[in-house]
């Protein structure tokens, strides 16, 4: 084996050149699939961030429901309903909508409101101020990384929604919207407000049950009792909503897509160099085989040569992506990257140079022993 890893890196590295080109092409392989998956799996995140962060056992919300941004209305009944069967211990409606934030040089900016009650969809890591500072009149809560977006520069500052006050009473960090839309979160009443809604509508109502083992009978119970209603757990509702916004608007296929070319991109270059590098080494694994060396020693000389590239250029590749991790870090759509998709990549990288040495074996495939005495 150490033979053989000798004979292996003195192939890589007697060309410089090839040598970079193919480090290169798996560089550029990988950083481009690390970004599109990275970006795959942030977006996926923030498609349910509000559904991750409600702790409901189950969601009641309108029939044909898409994905948590739709902003169809109930009527209110539903929470009595609710109430009514035996396990349920909290039904907390929230009501979400898009209206315009009037900033003080008075152009416009569209916000996605969020209104909550005490112990439902709150807003959490909270910087600046306290939920209990959502009472005051006309008090919201937004993220810090939208304060140029609102025109506001420090807690306490004030635009306007539907002409009416909007102060920004609590500071967020890091709940941002996929949409790029900010969230303004404040009290179920003051959100109907802005949006115009009549009393007692919600677009959902968060269900908590008394036990785990009684969701599967309220879900029953409910679904049998609200015929203008969904009534789903929060693991279909995320399901739902991932399935809208990723594959029902083409976002999530372009991501793909684009993987997909950057993997066949490294594996043709990976594949032409190695096949270059064997070609022009015919004479000395001629030689090989005519001191007797198998066509199987030769085999794994030209997969090492190909894992040695797969190490080297992944190593380089994973460092330029954990850069760009930590820069998009605060962006309104940052790249995840999660051990499992490293090592993913590792695996992935190791593949796609294994199978680009398949080109390399088939030239020593037709190899005669008797060329080393034609030179």
């Amino acid at each position: 084996m150490r033979l053989i890893f000798t004979l292996a890196s003195r192939n890589l590295f007697h060309d410089r050149v090839r040598f970079i080109a193919t480090v290169v092409g798996i560089v550029f392989s990988i950083v481009l699939v690390a970004v599109q998956l990275g970006l795959f799996m942030g977006f996926e995140r923030m498609i349910t961030t509000m559904i991750d962060h409600a702790q409901a056992d189950l969601w009641i919300a309108p029939a044909e429901t898409k994905n948590f941004e739709a902003t169809s209305f109930l009527d209110g009944r539903e929470r009595f309903r609710a109430l009514a069967i035996d396990g349920v211990t909290a039904a907390i409606p929230v009501t979400i909508g898009f209206a315009l934030w009037r900033k003080p040089d008075g152009s416009a900016n569209p916000v996605f409101v969020i209104g909550v009650e005490p112990g439902g969809l709150e807003p959490w890591n909270i910087e600046e101020g306290s939920l209990g500072d959502l009472s005051a009149p006309g008090a919201v809560a937004v993220d810090r990384s939208y304060f140029g977006r609102l025109g506001i520069a420090r807690l306490g500052d004030s635009g306007e929604i539907r002409d009416q006050k909007a102060r920004v009473a609590v500071v967020t960090r890091g709940i941002r919207s996929f949409t790029t839309t900010p969230y303004v979160f404040t009290t179920i009443d003051r959100a109907r407000d802005y949006m115009g809604a009549a009393p007692n509508k919600a677009t959902y109502f968060i269900v908590r049950t008394d036990a785990e083992r009684s969701i599967p009978r309220v879900r029953r119970e409910l679904a049998a009792s609200l015929s203008d209603a969904e009534v789903l757990t929060s693991e279909e509702f995320r399901v739902r909503s991932r399935y809208f916004w990723l594959f029902g608007t083409g976002a999530g296929a372009a991501l793909f897509a684009s993987a997909l070319l950057g993997l066949i991109v490294g594996t043709v270059i990976v594949a032409q160099t190695l096949y270059s590098s064997t070609k022009d080494h015919l004479n000395e694994f001629a030689t090989l085989r005519a001191i007797g060396s198998s066509r199987a020693y030769i085999y794994r000389v030209i997969l090492w040569q190909a894992l040695l590239s797969a190490v080297i250029g992944f190593a380089i590749a994973a460092s330029i992506a954990v850069a760009l991790v930590a820069a998009t870090q605060n962006t309104a759509l940052p790249i995840l990257m999660t051990p499992g998709l490293t090592l993913g990549l590792f695996a992935l990288t190791l593949g796609m140079c294994a199978l680009s040495a398949i080109s390399a074996i088939s030239v020593v495939t037709r190899l005669d022993p008797a060329m080393v005495f034609t030179r």
